[in-house]
């Protein structure tokens, strides 16, 4: 039986990483140490994202730090407008500017101090007929 299943990111810069995580998307420490971070969304149980350091105890197999590129954490978000006015309010840089997809999302994307790459998104109605040549 599978219990849980979340990313683990090994980043160059975890304390920035896990400042960026609580001060700018409301997540809470689940478990913390010197070397790695477990985050929850605030007030709910479980771990949606881990961040660990390169010089860990642990020596798993990899433990290069992310470089930044083919990975992609998504925020699902109740209104994402109002998260994108709040982070440029913030100062944070929006790496993909706030728009409309027609598969059905309203998203944007920003980064990390480490380069994780972060996708904003609220679930909205897709364009009518969008995903029909699509399904299987």
């Amino acid at each position: 039986m599978i219990v849980d299943t979340y990313p683990l990111f090994t980043v160059a810069r975890l304390a920035d990483s896990r400042a960026f995580f609580v001060e700018q998307f409301d997540m809470q420490v689940v478990f913390e140490a010197s070397w790695i971070v477990m985050l929850a969304p605030a007030g709910k149980d479980g771990i949606a994202l881990g961040l660990m350091s390169s010089d860990h105890p642990s020596s798993p197999p990899g433990p290069e730090v992310f470089g930044g590129v083919g990975m992609i954490v998504t925020v699902q978000v109740d209104d994402a407008a109002r998260w994108h006015a709040r982070l440029r309010e913030r100062g944070v840089a929006i790496a993909y500017p706030l728009h409309e997809a027609a598969w059905g999302q309203r998203r944007f994307m920003v980064r990390d101090p480490s380069g994780i790459a972060v996708d904003v998104v609220e679930q909205i109605e897709p364009q009518p007929g969008f995903w029909e040549p699509y399904m299987r």
